[in-house]
């Protein structure tokens, strides 16, 4: 299947010129769903009321009172609220819930007249890196549909990918809008901890969690971050550091940048086309006139074992709330309500999230708190000490995003730990609470995408903005573009 992408800066003008309507353009993304349907990247679609938006903008656009994101078609992870729309998060334990309200992001999208088109599957409650955990199926890769789209955001990384959307929220916890975004193809960002209001996502590890987008281009990217970005006086978390104008930093140079290659990223777990992927964009660095040096993270080998600790103990407090007396699934037939309690859960919850909620609640019980659960924070702080060292000498971070391309549907399922090390280069900046971007920069010879990503200082998203524009514009990646 030949997929169309839309690339939103180049047909915004289109837009504005009366070239295009946001109708046709919404029609158009609405066929790609339709066409695309195996792929299973949505759980709901919003046909009529992305219609009504779009005539709504169109009027908007003619009268000269368009928002900045008029007409960009949006997808929206399920596990972040849209008013009176199903909020799943990919699992049976919310059948039949309705959101009341908007979360912050999508308030202010909105307000810049984007088109939300639907919410896209997941791994539930963002617990998984294929998207494989969903309770409405697996979602496939469009480069290859026996290929994992990755996860959790996979049905996101799959909307934007398969022309269904030209941008998708996603979250990232330990890589869940990275991950995706290297095996799809596309442009993935997780913002700094706090640089997007978290109101209206639904938590799973709350100080790790943090909506990202998804996008054709950085320049996308950007365009959203632009709009989402800022303090919100509903989320506690969320920072009031002033939001730059990031379209301002695209077209700035990076021979004066210095980038860190950290040692450790280079071992023998990665495959060997993407480390060749990976050297092929530090020589185009290099001939950009940026200084690439070598920095060192001693505490990596850490990461995947603190991350699954600390994410584990916090899923397991934040999914207690889900129990059939409030709201959502509820078995019926027991005599007391401890019994429809646990009834409820064991029948609601998948596999991998009762797995982790029992790890979580294991790690914090009295007398293993303080072997597990607190050591584990010290070895976070260690992580933070290492990232703030090498980026105090360097302006960004550069490694893979993923140690392979995207694996095989099925393929580790039957393996937690094989799953869990997918994400060896993803979770340290969450843990760090640093921003993060992967993007595309070719194939292995299966014809699989591979990426790369940059990790910069904290509210630094500019300078990765930067330096991935950069690579863009260098080693453009062939089909990441198709015009209307």
């Amino acid at each position: 299947m030949h997929y169309r992408r839309h690339d939103y800066g180049s047909i915004r003008d289109q837009i504005v010129s009366g070239q295009l309507s946001c109708a046709n353009l919404t029609e158009t993304c609405l066929q790609q769903m339709d066409e695309g349907v195996d792929l299973n990247a949505f759980i709901s679609v919003f046909r009529d009321r992305a219609r009504q938006k779009a005539e709504e903008v169109d009027t908007k656009v003619k009268e000269g009172r368009a928002g900045r994101l008029a007409g960009m078609i949006v997808a929206v992870k399920d596990n972040i609220a849209v008013r009176d729309a199903p909020l799943t998060c990919g699992s049976k334990i919310l059948d039949g819930f309705i959101s009341p309200y908007d979360a912050t992001v999508i308030e202010r999208l909105e307000s810049e007249d984007a088109i939300l088109i639907g919410k896209t599957n997941l791994d539930e409650f963002g617990m998984g890196s294929s998207s494989e955990n969903s309770a409405f199926g697996p979602v496939k890769n469009p480069v290859d549909t026996e290929r994992s789209a990755g996860g959790s955001s996979g049905g996101s990384a799959v909307a934007v990918a398969a022309g269904m959307a030209m941008t998708a929220l996603g979250t990232d916890t330990g890589g869940s809008v990275r991950q995706p975004a290297a095996f799809c193809g596309i442009v993935g960002l997780r913002p700094t901890y706090g640089r997007i209001s978290r109101y209206g996502q639904v938590a799973y590890a709350s100080s790790l969690d943090q909506i990202g987008c998804l996008s054709n281009t950085v320049a996308d990217c950007a365009c959203v971050l632009d709009v989402i970005a800022g303090h919100d006086d509903r989320d506690s978390t969320s920072s009031n550091v002033p939001v730059p104008e990031y379209n301002a930093y695209l077209d700035k140079d990076v021979c004066d940048m210095k980038i860190g290659l950290p040692r450790e990223y280079m071992d023998e777990g990665l495959d060997d086309d993407v480390r060749a992927c990976l050297e092929d964009v530090l020589e185009v660095l290099q001939r950009s006139g940026a200084d690439v040096k070598a920095v060192s993270l001693p505490h990596s080998e850490y990461c995947i074992a603190a991350y699954y600790v600390i994410a584990t103990a916090e899923a397991s407090s934040n999914l207690a709330r889900y129990d059939g007396v409030r709201y959502g699934f509820r078995h019926n037939g027991t005599v007391d309500l401890p019994s429809m309690i646990t009834e409820s859960r064991t029948r609601g919850f998948g596999i991998e999230v009762k797995r982790r909620i029992m790890l979580g609640t294991y790690v914090l019980s009295a007398g293993y708190a303080e072997a597990y659960y607190q050591k584990a924070q010290k070895v976070r702080t260690l992580i933070r000490q290492d990232y703030h060292h090498a980026l105090h000498t360097c302006d960004v971070l550069i490694g893979p995003t993923t140690p392979t391309t995207a694996f095989r549907l099925k393929e580790k399922l039957d393996d937690p730990m094989a799953m869990y090390l997918s994400d060896v280069y993803t979770v340290s900046a969450p843990l760090a609470g640093l921003p993060a971007i992967s993007i595309s920069t070719g194939s292995d010879a299966s014809g699989l995408p591979i990426a790369v990503q940059f990790t910069g200082r904290p509210f630094g998203e500019g300078e990765l903005l930067r330096v991935a524009h950069r690579i863009e514009k260098e080693q453009p990646v062939k089909g990441r573009m198709d015009y209307l």
